[in-house]
């Protein structure tokens, strides 16, 4: 059975941190991208973090600096370390998979194997 799980969302005040994981099973973080995505109320879904199977990562210009995307093989698990959290992070944040991917693009078309997310709210 193919699913991945988030966890570690809150709520902080802005400048705090938050650590989210991912969960993966019936699949291989190792391989093809993977990626963070969020959405906010009323807003589309949009990416946030990507990584690929050689570790190589991109981010979307909002986050630069102050997030790292990450993934432990062995546990096949992605993570999402959050720094210097701000107001405009509040989102409902989710994980995905690309088997095919070979660039870290931002098109939510192009993965599968969502996870029902994990809220982070950042409070000023």
């Amino acid at each position: 059975q193919v699913h991945s799980v988030e966890s570690g969302g809150g709520s902080v005040q802005a400048g705090g941190s938050l650590r989210l994981s991912c969960a993966a099973s019936g699949y291989h973080v190792s391989s093809g991208y993977m990626g963070w995505f969020r959405q906010a109320p009323g807003k589309d879904r949009e990416g946030v973090a990507t990584i690929g199977s050689d570790g190589s990562a991109m981010y979307t210009d909002s986050v630069k600096g102050r997030f790292t995307i990450s993934k432990d093989n062995a546990k096949n698990t992605l993570y999402l370390q959050m720094n210097t959290l701000k107001p405009e992070d509040t989102a409902m944040y989710y994980c995905a998979y690309c088997s095919w991917c070979t660039r870290g693009y931002f098109i939510t078309a192009w993965y599968d194997y969502w996870g029902q997310g994990t809220q982070v709210t950042v409070s000023s």
